[in-house]
């Protein structure tokens, strides 16, 4: 798991307790604002995880390079 990975997970953890107290208080305020920054970390995550499988197909290409 990589840095972008762990920061979106966050994120998306932080955006959905937010989302939680804007619906629980009835603040449709703070309920977008959690709903948009869990999307944002979700899209972190997703973009982490994209990252960590290409750059683990460079190094498996390398290494069939190598034989």
């Amino acid at each position: 798991m990589n840095k972008d990975e762990r920061e979106g997970m966050a994120e998306n953890v932080k955006g959905r307790v937010k989302e939680a107290a804007g619906v629980v208080s009835d603040d449709r305020d703070l309920e977008k604002e959690g709903a948009e920054e869990r999307a944002e970390g979700e899209a972190r995550k997703d973009l982490g995880e994209a990252r960590r499988k290409v750059g683990e197909a460079i190094e498996d290409f390398g290494k069939d390079v190598k034989r």
